[in-house]
C-alpha cells in the first residue's frame, strides 16, 4: 500500500536528490549571492539558503515516505544502481527499505530544525557562511549512510560527518572546544581504520562490496574465521560512533563543547550510523560472527547503561558542579546501551526494540539538548548547582513553559509508558529475555535484569534532574550573575504578565519559549507523543525488514 502512487523513477530521482542536495547546498553557500538574494544582512541570506535547503530536503523525504510500499518494507525500494569503479566493483548503489526510512527521515527533520533554530539564534563563531555550509554537508553524509546499499560507498559516507563534526565543535563550541574536537576526531578515525580492514576483508573474500548480495547470501561464502575478524574490526569503528562503553569517553566532552545544534545533530544522527551499520552490515552479511560476539557485545552494553546513569547520578547531586549538557551527554551511553542489548539478542523483538529505541534517542535527546542550549542561553551557565539555587522555584517560577517541557523530555527519556522512549527499552528486554538460538539464555537473563536495573537508575537521575532545576533549592541568595537574570535582547520581550508574577527583586523573570523555538521543538514533542501512543507505525516498518534481514534475504 502507498498512500500516492509515485512512479519509480520520480522515487529514484527523489532519495538521489535527498543525499546530493544538500551538498549542492553547502558549494552554494560557499558563493556569493546572487544581487537579489543578499538582502539587508548578508549573513541572514546564508542562513535562510541553510534553511530553504534542509526545508526542501525534509519535503522530498516526507515524499519518499509517502511514495513508499508499506505492504513491502523489507524489499530494496527507490533503488539505483550504476556502476562507479569497475575494477573494483564498486557501484553507486542507493535504496530505502523499513530499516533506513525512518532514520532517513528523522536526519532531514532534525538538521531542518537545526538550520531553522540557527536562523534565529546563531552560535558564536566565524563566518555563518561556513557554519552553514558544514551542517549541510553533515547532513549530506549522515543522510548517504542511511541510503547507500555499498560498503565502500558506506565507508565514504560514514567518514564524510567527521570533517564538518569537527569544525563545529572546534570554531563554534565553548570552552574545551579544542580538546574535545581533537578526542571526537582522533577516536572516530582510529575506529575507522580499524573498520576499514573489516570491510576490505568482506570484499576481498567475498568478490563483492554489495549489501544486498551480501546479506542474500547470510555469510555462506565467508568462513567463520572471516566473519569473526570481519566482525571485530567493523564492530569496533561502529562501536566508536555509538558510543559503546568503554569507547565513549569522546562524547561527554565532544557535547559540552558542542552548540546546541551540534549537541542536537551528534545526539539525534550521528550515533545511530554506527547502531544502523550493525544491523545493516554485521547481522546479515556476518551471522556467525556476530553470534560469537554477541554476549560480549551484550556485556559492554549493560555496563554501559549502569555506568551511564550513575554517571548521571553524581553529576545530579548537590554540590557536584554537574554540567547539565555533559549529564545529557552521559545519558546518551546508557539509551545506546539498550540498543546495543537489542542488536546483540539477534532476535526480530530485540532487533525491533534497538531501532524504535534509535529513533525514539533522536526525538527525546534532540528535544533535551535544545531545552539545555535555550536554558544555558538564559542564565549564563548549564552548572546544575546554579541553576538548582536560582530562587523562585527555579524554571518553573521563572519560565514555566519551557520548565513543563524540560520536565516532559526528562520523563519521556526515563521510558514513561505512552512516550516513544518506552517501547525500545521493552522490547529490548523482552528481546534478551529469549536471545537467538545458539546465545547463553542465563547469561541474556542476567544482562536483561541489570538492564532493568538501569532503567530504574535512569528515572531517578533524571527526576533528581527535573526537581533540581524546574523546582530549584531555596537559598538565601541567587547565584547567578546581574548579566543572566534578565533575557538576552536576542531573546525577544518577556511574555505578557510575568513581570507582575513575582516582585523583580526576589524572583527575576527568564524569557519563556520564543515563537522560533516552539517552532523548533514542537514537532519533536508531538514525534515523541505520536510515537508512544501509536508504535505500530515505525514498528510496521521496521518488523518485515528485521524478519527478512535476520533470515537470510528471504522473506
Amino acid at each position: 500500500m502507498t498512500v500516492i502512487d509515485i512512479s519509480a523513477s520520480v522515487m529514484q530521482f527523489l532519495l538521489a536528490f535527498v543525499v546530493v542536495a544538500p551538498l549542492l547546498g553547502a558549494v552554494a553557500a560557499l558563493l556569493p549571492a546572487p544581487p537579489g538574494l543578499k538582502g539587508k544582512n548578508p549573513d541572514q541570506a546564508v542562513l535562510r539558503h541553510g534553511v530553504t535547503v534542509t526545508g526542501a530536503v525534509l519535503i522530498a523525504a516526507i515524499v519518499l515516505a509517502v511514495g513508499f510500499d508499506h505492504d513491502h518494507p523489507a524489499t530494496m525500494q527507490a533503488t539505483t544502481d550504476i556502476s562507479w569503479i569497475p575494477a573494483l566493483d564498486v557501484r553507486i548503489h542507493l535504496g530505502i527499505d523499513g530499516i533506513s526510512l525512518p532514520l532517513l527521515l528523522l536526519t532531514a527533520l532534525l538538521t531542518f530544525l537545526c538550520a531553522l533554530y540557527s536562523y534565529f539564534k546563531l552560535p558564536a563563531g566565524p563566518s555563518p557562511k561556513a557554519f552553514v555550509a558544514l551542517v549541510l554537508v553533515l547532513e549530506s553524509g549522515t543522510l548517504a549512510t542511511f541510503a547507500v546499499l555499498d560498503l565502500l560507498l558506506f565507508f565514504l559516507a560514514f567518514e564524510m560527518v567527521l570533517i564538518p563534526m569537527y569544525f563545529l565543535i572546534a570554531r563554534w563550541g565553548g570552552g574545551q572546544r579544542q580538546a574535545a574536537a581533537w578526542k571526537f576526531i582522533l577516536y572516530t578515525l582510529l575506529g575507522s581504520v580499524v573498520m576499514l580492514l573489516g570491510i576490505l576483508l568482506i570484499g576481498l573474500k567475498s568478490g563483492t562490496f554489495d549489501m544486498v548480495a551480501l546479506a542474500t547470501d547470510n555469510g555462506r561464502g565467508l568462513t567463520t574465521s572471516v566473519q569473526v575478524i570481519a566482525v571485530l574490526a567493523i564492530g569496533l569503528g561502529l562501536a566508536v560512533k555509538t558510543p559503546m562503553w568503554p569507547l565513549h569517553s569522546w562524547l561527554p566532552d565532544a557535547h559540552t563543547a558542542a552548540p546546541t545544534v551540534g549537541s542536537v545533530l551528534l545526539a539525534g544522527v550521528l550515533l545511530k550510523m554506527g547502531t544502523y551499520g550493525f544491523v545493516r552490515i554485521l547481522l546479515p552479511i556476518a551471522p556467525d560472527g556476530m553470534r560469537t560476539f554477541a554476549p560480549y557485545l551484550a556485556a559492554f552494553a549493560v555496563v554501559g547503561i549502569v555506568y551511564g546513569s550513575l554517571a548521571c547520578l553524581a553529576l545530579a547531586r548537590t554540590g557536584a558542579k554537574g554540567d547539565l549538557k555533559r549529564l545529557i551527554a552521559y545519558s546518551s551511553v546508557g539509551h545506546m546501551g539498550f540498543v546495543l542489548l537489542g542488536i546483540a539478542t539477534m532476535t526480530p523483538t530485540g532487533v525491533n526494540g534497538a531501532l524504535f529505541a534509535n529513533i525514539a534517542h533522536g526525538l527525546i535527546t534532540g528535544l533535551l539538548f535544545f531545552l539545555v542550549g535555550a536554558i544555558k542561553d538564559r542564565y549564563g551557565t548549564a552548572d546544575l548547582d546554579t541553576l538548582a539555587g536560582a530562587t523562585g522555584a527555579a524554571l518553573y517560577g521563572r519560565a514555566p513553559r519551557l520548565g513543563a517541557l524540560l520536565a516532559f523530555a526528562a520523563v519521556a527519556s526515563l521510558g514513561l509508558p505512552g512516550l516513544a522512549g518506552f517501547w525500545g527499552e521493552m522490547l529490548t528486554l523482552f528481546g534478551a529475555y529469549s536471545p537467538a538460538e545458539g546465545l547463553s539464555r542465563p547469561a541474556f537473563r542476567t544482562f536483561m535484569a541489570i538492564g532493568a536495573f538501569g532503567t530504574l537508575l535512569t528515572a531517578a537521575y533524571m527526576l533528581i534532574v527535573v526537581r533540581r532545576v524546574c523546582m530549584g533549592e531555596h537559598t538565601p541568595h541567587s547565584r547567578l550573575s546581574p548579566d543572566a537574570r534578565a533575557p538576552h535582547a536576542a531573546d525577544g520581550p518577556e511574555p505578557s504578565g510575568a513581570a507582575g508574577a513575582r516582585p523583580a527583586a526576589t524572583t527575576p523573570q527568564l524569557a519563556d519559549i520564543q515563537t522560533y523555538e516552539a517552532a523548533a521543538w514542537t514537532p519533536l514533542a508531538a514525534l515523541t507523543v505520536l510515537a508512544g501512543l501509536w508504535p505500530a507505525v515505525l514498528l510496521g516498518l521496521t518488523d518485515p525488514a528485521v524478519q527478512k534481514l535476520l533470515a537470510g534475504g528471504k522473506s
